[in-house]
């Protein structure tokens, strides 16, 4: 008895479209992936306690605003933030998660062992330091620095919450005093990710005139980024380089909806209204430099229309 190959070679060549296709489609996915860019170096700059409404468009923020039309900067109209007060919002951005915490205070539990961006970065051969203004010295864990002129508090600094040597951990020289900030024609020292700390002074955080958006209290956040950060935007041009103007909240006045601003030769300009928050952009950063997904990062999505491909 004879028996036909016929349906056996057409199976097998059923099976090996669906396998090719099922390649192609996960390659596509790979793909998709990959489009998000990869800079050589992220700079997030924190400012605290304004709405949207507040900042775009304040004549007393004139180099906020004037980054925000510049042809490679992306601002984002619906990003909101997490909760209230300020550390809950450093602590889901820095981990994904508030860690339980829902006020200003040192959070008890300290350190914490869950997974930070901090930790996923090292893991991956990368590197991460938050730059401070009037932090003492370097790995100070005072809850704050008040001493003459200083105004540097910790919940602003999340990344201290984790410092040791258990799992998720690192040393507290993550934390560095803003004074060691690399300066114009070091900048390419500059860590893989690095926040950037004002005092309270310098951040939108002291108010002066009881209802915000304070003129004077604007006006003097303005001045200090671009007093400090104008050189280090114009380098990250030419250098691969992404800045990011955030905030941590709206103070309660406007629904939690802030301002952020992505800034750098990778960014297509414009305005992006889809609605995403802190987990966005954490997820983000994670996806572009390939680490896990901390915390709630893990159920949320990257930004990925904002870029040049």
């Amino acid at each position: 008895m004879k028996f036909s190959t016929v349906g056996v070679l057409r199976t097998d060549h059923f099976v090996s479209g669906i396998l090719l296709l099922s390649q192609l489609f996960l390659s596509s996915l790979a793909f998709g992936q990959n489009t998000l860019p990869v800079p050589d170096h992220i700079v997030i700059l924190f400012e605290e306690n304004s709405g949207y409404s507040q900042i775009i468009g304040n004549k007393h923020a004139p180099h906020i605003n004037a980054l925000a039309h510049m042809p490679n900067a992306a601002v984002f109209t619906q990003f909101y933030a997490k909760a209230h007060p300020s550390q809950p919002n450093y602590l889901v951005f820095f981990s994904g998660s508030s860690q339980g915490v829902e006020d200003d205070d040192l959070p008890d539990g300290i350190p914490f062992t869950t997974p930070n961006l901090c930790a996923e970065l090292i893991a991956a051969g990368r590197t991460f330091k938050t730059y401070s203004e009037d932090l003492p010295k370097v790995g100070y864990k005072e809850t704050s620095y008040m001493t003459g002129k200083g105004n540097y508090v910790r919940k602003h600094n999340p990344c201290m919450n984790w410092t040791g040597t258990g799992p998720n951990q690192f040393p507290d020289t993550v934390s560095q005093p803003f004074g060691d900030f690399p300066h114009a024609g070091n900048y390419a020292s500059l860590p893989t990710v690095s926040y950037v700390v004002p005092n309270l002074e310098d951040d939108m955080h002291n108010n002066y005139c009881g209802v915000p958006p304070c003129p004077k209290t604007v006006a003097r956040a303005d001045d200090w980024m671009y007093s400090n950060l104008d050189s280090l935007q114009q380098w990250a041009m030419t250098h691969n380089s992404l800045f990011i103007l955030m905030f941590d909240e709206d103070d309660n006045f406007h629904g939690n909806n802030i301002p952020v601003i992505f800034f750098g030769p990778m960014v297509k300009g414009g305005e992006y209204n889809q609605k995403v928050d802190h987990l966005n952009l954490l997820h983000t950063i994670e996806s572009i430099y390939g680490l896990g997904h901390a915390g709630n990062s893990a159920n949320s999505s990257s930004i990925i229309n904002c870029w040049l491909k």
